[in-house]
């Protein structure tokens, strides 16, 4: 929000009649539930499990029946202190209390938002707590974290919410990875998650059994599956259907109505790169509006693509806080007043 607010006010100093709408977007990862007060829906705060079963204060959003929940505010690297990472015992737990207190304040259709994971289960933690039984040959629970799956000796689902089989549930990600695997959630995204090659190694055996277990080889393969360390396949197993992040997002925030009233639309993101084109924010508001006939243009703090490539994206041209100041340690630091110099030159070049 403070982005667009920037961006709107250094619009204005060129056209101070423009008429302008903020409407912060998010793909499903961090900022999700954010976008969605931003919006107006309406935030709930709970306590619940952080990823080291630590108890942290989370919030999801509500409006009419529907929910958007977010499972980096449960189960994200944000909850771990700055240098820390347990890539083998982190839980996903909170994010199914997170995902229970939604239903329980009566949602009828859940946005489950995936990204910026600090865990790597397989979502067995999820399913626990949302009343699954995950038991070693001893009978005893099995230990938190992706890393102690591979003691599991059975899984009963019986005990599941039966709610979640009334409810439209959508995982929505920008990661359409498999479970296990060269592409799966462990080796792709483990080492962001200070996993070494032998916990990978580990993590992945241990989701392969989990999956084995299950007997759900089929449903661990599909697109998805992979994402937030795995919780997309437990969200999967549960009945959630597949949808990239930011089309979802678009949907619920009502993107399509604030195009309609558009000539321009102005997106961003801190740095505009190779990851951008594979279902990021800017990617596919850029996409909504070039289906639209709507001109897009986008802000960023670093440039990393050529012309041709923001073309074939649907991005007539994109600004960087660099372009003004190149020093990138001063754009972070003075981000908003770059940011409204940087809006003048897109109004001079786009509105006058």
């Amino acid at each position: 929000m403070e982005v667009a607010e920037r961006v709107i006010a250094g619009l204005r100093r060129v056209r101070p009649d423009l008429r302008a709408e903020a409407l912060p977007v998010a793909d499903g990862g961090d900022g999700t539930v954010a976008a969605a007060v931003a919006a107006g829906f309406e935030r709930h705060e709970v306590r619940v499990s952080g990823p080291l079963g630590d108890e942290v204060t989370a919030a999801y959003a509500l409006r009419d029946g529907t929910a958007v929940v977010e499972m980096a505010e449960a189960s994200g690297l944000q909850r771990l202190s700055e240098g820390v990472f347990a890539p083998l015992t982190a839980s996903t737990y909170g994010s199914g209390e997170l995902l229970r207190a939604a239903l329980d304040a009566g949602a009828r259709s859940i946005v489950f938002g995936v990204g910026g994971s600090a865990t790597t289960d397989g979502g067995a933690g999820m399913l626990a707590a949302l009343g699954a039984r995950f038991l070693t040959a001893s009978g005893e629970p099995v230990r938190p974290g992706g890393a102690a799956l591979a003691e599991l000796a059975t899984a009963d689902l019986s005990g599941l919410d039966p709610r979640l089989r009334s409810v439209e549930f959508v995982l929505a990600s920008d990661v359409d990875n498999p479970l296990t695997g060269p592409k799966g959630a462990a080796a792709v995204y483990g080492p962001q998650k200070g996993a070494s090659p032998e916990d990978v190694e580990r993590l992945d055996a241990a989701l392969a059994h989990l999956v084995k277990v299950l007997d759900a080889s089929a449903l661990a393969a599909l697109p998805g599956a992979g994402a937030a360390g795995g919780i997309g396949f437990a969200a999967l197993l549960v009945g959630a259907r597949f949808r990239p992040g930011i089309e979802v997002m678009l949907d619920v925030l009502g993107f399509a109505s604030a195009l309609e009233r558009a000539d321009l639309v102005i997106t961003g993101e801190g740095s505009l790169d190779e990851q951008t084109l594979h279902g990021k924010a800017p990617a596919g508001v850029a996409a909504a509006a070039r289906a639209a006939g709507k001109d897009v243009v986008a802000v960023c703090g670093r440039l990393a693509l050529a012309p041709e490539v923001l073309g074939r994206a649907g991005i007539r041209r994109a600004y960087a806080l660099t372009d003004v100041e190149p020093d990138v340690a001063k754009c972070i630091a003075d981000a908003g007043p770059i940011l409204e110099r940087t809006a003048e030159r897109i109004a001079r070049d786009y509105l006058t």
